[in-house]
């Protein structure tokens, strides 16, 4: 199941990059955050995802 989350992890990053992106283009800065914030969840997924992994 640890690929199926890595996938989702970078599906949530790409999204969290497209937000942001969206909210800079539209000067939204709330939406610029949202997407800040995503890509930070995504990231602390990742890593505890990789921690996991050495432990396996």
């Amino acid at each position: 199941m640890a690929l199926g989350d890595k996938i989702t992890n970078a599906a949530e990053d790409l999204t969290g990059k497209a937000k942001e992106a969206a909210g800079k283009a539209t000067g939204n800065e709330s939406l610029e955050a949202e997407g800040r914030t995503d890509q930070a969840a995504a990231s602390v997924k990742q890593t505890g995802e990789d921690v996991k992994e050495v432990f396996r």
